[in-house]
């Protein structure tokens, strides 16, 4: 099955990055797909079009990112989204026959308004985002992609547009991707907000043991353990749902649920334990990463390669698009 999926160059990736995106990716690469996963640097101007000086410094951080936590240029396509120009013009021709209104019914829209209230949003970029997530999926015939929950309102428009190419220019020529549901869908940051950088509520994946110590000893619990001799109820925990989310082992998952419920442990003793794991599991990618540090040119030559490979699909769709809409090459 053929895989496609990007994220944004924010800047550095953090720990809901990596149990959300990351690992579910390195899990579907090792699986036999054909996986193709970039870098959107051309949605990163839909909300921030004024501010672009970070861009390539926090695109080589996201591929740099992606190679340390186990994607493998070998078996997947690693590249840079604003390599591909065909998405430009797939995109263009694509909001040909989407309407203005059905773009304004993207869950998404109203939602992100409000959250980014600070930012000019009144941009045609921002509007017809949707339109070019779907061009980046169609572009390479992509068939499923890896999405949260909130993205699945965009991934029904790729279907539709997908669908209506289809019928207008009678060619069964893309796919209807179909949405991949990672199995940890959301991390909240360290004080139970949304995880946002705005927020300071994150860790990132290149934490040092120190900096996961500073992040995670101070995180709010359960409300009810007031004293270590209250009894708490694991649930309503947000360090409960980091233990989850990295797997935390049988038995020490079940002294952790007993030692809150009963109140045999304290919570600096639930974190601590959660501090370990995090660190057990991250000290991989901490190596990986002072590796590729030593060989930056890994990270040049892994998206050139990556770019000629989603190149070479992209313009072969783009001829069939342009044969099918009889638009002269």
């Amino acid at each position: 099955m053929r895989i496609v999926s990007g994220t944004r160059p924010t800047g550095k990736l953090h720990i809901g990055h990596y149990v959300g995106i990351l690992e579910h990716w390195v899990r579907l690469q090792n699986e036999g797909n054909e996986t193709f996963f970039f870098v959107v640097d051309w949605h990163a101007l839909t909300t921030d079009y004024a501010n672009t000086q970070m861009i390539p410094q926090n695109t080589f951080e996201v591929i740099k990112t992606f190679l340390a936590c186990g994607l493998d240029p070998e078996k997947s396509v690693l590249f840079v989204q604003s390599a591909l120009k065909e998405t430009a013009e797939l995109t263009l021709l694509f909001s040909m026959f989407t309407s203005v209104a059905r773009l304004e019914r993207v869950p998404t829209y109203k939602d992100m308004k409000q959250e980014l209230s600070d930012r000019d949003l009144s941009n045609m970029g921002f509007l017809m985002y949707p339109i070019l997530q779907a061009a980046d999926i169609l572009v390479l015939l992509g068939e499923a992609v890896p999405v949260g929950e909130d993205q699945l309102s965009h991934l029904e428009l790729s279907r539709e547009i997908a669908r209506r190419f289809n019928y207008l220019y009678e060619i069964d020529l893309f796919p209807e991707p179909k949405s991949l549901l990672a199995p940890v869908t959301k991390l909240l940051g360290t004080d139970g907000r949304k995880m946002s950088k705005s927020y300071r509520n994150v860790i990132e994946i290149d934490s040092s043991p120190e900096q996961l110590k500073q992040a995670i000893l101070p995180m709010i619990t359960d409300p009810a353990r007031k004293r270590k001799t209250d009894p708490g109820n694991p649930e309503k925990c947000p360090v409960w749902s980091y233990h989850k989310a990295f797997q935390i082992p049988p038995d020490q998952a079940q002294w952790i649920i007993e030692g809150c419920t009963k109140a045999k442990i304290g919570c600096i003793e639930c974190k601590k334990a959660l501090i370990q794991n995090l660190t057990e599991t991250l000290s991989p990618i901490w190596s990986k990463l002072s590796e590729i540090n030593l060989r930056p040119s890994i990270i040049h030559q892994t998206i050139e390669e990556g770019n000629r490979k989603a190149k070479i699909i992209a313009r072969q769709t783009l001829e069939k698009v342009r044969t099918a809409m009889h638009l002269m090459s």
